[in-house]
Formats: structure tokens, C-alpha cells, sequence
């Protein structure tokens, strides 16, 4: 009787957990866990190196095919979980995670293995980030415009932030650095299954319509804010948070615990953009976020060439700082001007397109690494600062009222 009592105190405690949680937090943490097992792999680039003794452009591509099982999954389950739901889709998320990672932990000696553990974590990343944003919005509907995704942005910042940083530390001061790492992840997602597996799901009405959902999103896709305000910037959103701590380190040598430190700037880049995205609420307009967002990357680049032409090394960290502000106002700004755009039973299939968008960004360390046999880093760094400032008159002309569609709500 005694355990039978124990066992109802402990369901009945669970319970209550979960009543007190907010449903928004709760698919949130879902979020934040993916999203830890996603970026987790960025602090162990250096163990791959030192350990194994693989390749800079073996790493760099290591860490850039997390995009290739990311994007079609993207793109195939955010439009199924418009059709049948968020929960359905996000169940089975949980568990390709932890596998994910456990084949990390097997492949810590193979390539081959490593290679599928990290298309397996862009697998989970891309059938969760959408259908997990949209899931956050539709739990959201008591807040004003945008906290929906505002608040899907920095569970996702955060669990990116996290999972290096933890990894990091574990890599450079405990045994096993190739397996231990990984540990936390594990354990974090027993937690959140059992957060997030009945997060309530509240109903909208869906259109059955084929044709006609296909036609709504492909009018929001053409629209002008999106083609110029969202199309051309979305990739700068993790194209300048992966140099942040995946190239410009390279440029000088880190001497006192480089994986440490590796994991550290990851960390470092990433919560700068969950402390940074609640000022969108504050700067008005997705563009002029946007806008902000691309100088402060812009800043980040020159400071980056001051780096790799003085040989400075903490220079990293205000690096790190600007282009996570960069990273976390860029990723805020396209959400909502994403969110303004779609109908609400398409806003599943438009996350998708723009996060496939931004996910391009996880190649610019490989290609950063192809350039600079050609290019010099001082010279990488101005290109990319030129481009990001030619891109800004493109977004301000982007802002046009005829041009938004109306939208649905």
C-alpha cells in the first residue's frame, strides 16, 4: 500500500507541474531541447580535430549536412503538421533526438557514424522548429502581435546557446571529451518528454483545400516583405552566428582551453540573441529589427577584420557579442514579419520556408574555409561587410503597405 501511495503522490505531483506550467512553456522546452542537441556538435569541433585527427573542411562539413536532413524535413512536416496537427508531429521529434545524439556518442571514432548523427539532429530540428513555432503562436493568442514568435525565438536561441556551452566545458575538463558531452542532452530530454508530450493543443479551423492553402502561402512567398525583407536575409541569421564561433576564431590562436573556449563564444553568440530579441517589441517594425540587426552584423565583420589583422585574441568576445545581436534581431524580425503574412492554418508551411532560408547559413563556415585558400580573412571579412550593407536599402524598400496581403485572422 505504502508504494501504491508513493506512486499516486508522485503522479499527483507531476500533474500539478504540469498545470502550473504555461502550454507556450511547455512545447518551449520542446524547443529549447532540440535545439540543444542541434548545436551541441559546434563545441566539439575541436575535439574532432585533436582527437581523431580529421580536417578542417571534414568538421566544417560535419557541422554544415546538420542543414541537409534539416531542410526537406523542414519543408515535408511543417505542411503534414498544418494538415493534422502540432502534437502528432512533435512526439516523434523527441524521440529522433535522442537518437541523434546517441549516434553521435557511438560515432565518437567514425566519420560515417558522425555524419548520420548529424543528419539525424537536422531531422529533429527541421520536423520541430516550424510546426513547433506555429504551436507557440497558436498557444500565444492572449499576448499582442509577435510575442508568439518572440517567445519561439528564444526558446530555440537559448537551446542553441546552451548546448555548446555545456558540451564545451565538459569536452575540455573531463574525460571521454568525445562521449560525456553528450551526456546532458540525454538526460534533458528525458526531462522534457515528459513536459511536453501532452502540451495541450488548442483548435483552429483548417482549410481543406489544397489548392487553395498552396495558392495562400505561395501569395504570401511573393509578397514584397518577404522577398525582399525575409528571402535575402534570412540566411544572414545563422550565417553570421556560425562564424562567429566556427571561422573568425581561426584567425588567431586560442592557447588556454580552446574547446573551453570554443563552446564558451557559441554560448556567448547565442545568448546575446535571447537577450536582445525582446527588444523587438521595443524597435516597432519587423524591417527596421531587420535593418538593425544586419548593422550590427556589419559591425561584427569589421571588428573581425581589426581581429585578423591585429592578432588579438579577446577581440572574439565583442565579436561574439555583435553578430549575436546581429543573429537574435534577424531571427526575431523575419519571424515576425512571417507571422504577419500567413493565413493561420498555413503558418506551419511559411516557418518552414523561412527557416529552411536561414539553416542556409549553417554553410558559411565550410564555404568560409574554401574562400580563405583564395582570400585572405581581412579580405573575407570586408567582402561580407560590403555585402551586408547593400543588402539594407533592399530591406527599407521592402516596407510597403499595398504590398502586404491581408491577413486572416
Amino acid at each position: 500500500m505504502g508504494d501504491i501511495y508513493c506512486v499516486h503522490v508522485a503522479a499527483m505531483s507531476k500533474s500539478a507541474l504540469m498545470t502550473r506550467l504555461p502550454p507556450w512553456l511547455r512545447v518551449a522546452a520542446a524547443m529549447f531541447a532540440v535545439g540543444w542537441g542541434a548545436n551541441q556538435f559546434a563545441a566539439m569541433l575541436l575535439v574532432y580535430r585533436q582527437e581523431d585527427g580529421a580536417s578542417s573542411e571534414a568538421v566544417t562539413a560535419l557541422f554544415g549536412a546538420y542543414a541537409l536532413g534539416l531542410i526537406p524535413a523542414l519543408l515535408i512536416v511543417a505542411p503534414i503538421s498544418d494538415r493534422i496537427g502540432r502534437r502528432r508531429v512533435m512526439r516523434p521529434v523527441l524521440v529522433i533526438s535522442v537518437v541523434a545524439t546517441l549516434v553521435l556518442v557511438l560515432g565518437s571514432d567514425n566519420l560515417t557514424l558522425l555524419l548520420l548523427g548529424r543528419l539525424a539532429a537536422g531531422i529533429a530540428s527541421g520536423a520541430a522548429f516550424a510546426p513547433g513555432t506555429a504551436w507557440i503562436k497558436e498557444l500565444s493568442s492572449d499576448g499582442p502581435a509577435g510575442t508568439g514568435a518572440r517567445r519561439a525565438a528564444l526558446a530555440l536561441s537559448a537551446g542553441f546557446g546552451s548546448g555548446p556551452l555545456v558540451a564545451g566545458i565538459f569536452a575540455q575538463w573531463l574525460p571521454a571529451p568525445a562521449v560525456l558531452p553528450y551526456i546532458p542532452h540525454l538526460l534533458l530530454m528525458v526531462a522534457v518528454t515528459a513536459i511536453a508530450w501532452n502540451a495541450p493543443e488548442p483548435f483552429t479551423q483548417r482549410s481543406h483545400d489544397e489548392s487553395l492553402r498552396r495558392s495562400e502561402v505561395w501569395q504570401a512567398i511573393r509578397s514584397r516583405p518577404f522577398v525582399l525583407g525575409v528571402a535575402l536575409t534570412a540566411p544572414w541569421v545563422f550565417g553570421v552566428a556560425t562564424m562567429s564561433f566556427a571561422t573568425i576564431p581561426t584567425f588567431v590562436d586560442i592557447h588556454v582551453a580552446p574547446i573551453a573556449v570554443i563552446g564558451s563564444l557559441a554560448g556567448l553568440t547565442l545568448w546575446t540573441g535571447v537577450a536582445v530579441q525582446p527588444l523587438g517589441q521595443r524597435l516597432g517594425e519587423p524591417s527596421r529589427i531587420i535593418v538593425i540587426g544586419l548593422l550590427a552584423a556589419t559591425a561584427g565583420l569589421l571588428v573581425g577584420l581589426l581581429l585578423a589583422a591585429s592578432g588579438i585574441a579577446w577581440l572574439v568576445l565583442p565579436v561574439a557579442v555583435l553578430l549575436g545581436t546581429a543573429y537574435g534581431l534577424i531571427l526575431v524580425g523575419g519571424l515576425m514579419t512571417v507571422e504577419s503574412l500567413a493565413h493561420p492554418d498555413d503558418l506551419g508551411s511559411l516557418n518552414a520556408v523561412f527557416y529552411s532560408l536561414t539553416y542556409i547559413g549553417f554553410a558559411a563556415p565550410l564555404l568560409c574555409t574554401l574562400v580563405l585558400r583564395a582570400l585572405s580573412p581581412e579580405h573575407l571579412m570586408l567582402a561580407g561587410s560590403a555585402v551586408l550593407v547593400m543588402t539594407i536599402p533592399i530591406v527599407l524598400a521592402s516596407v510597403s503597405e499595398r504590398s502586404r496581403p491581408p491577413v486572416e485572422q
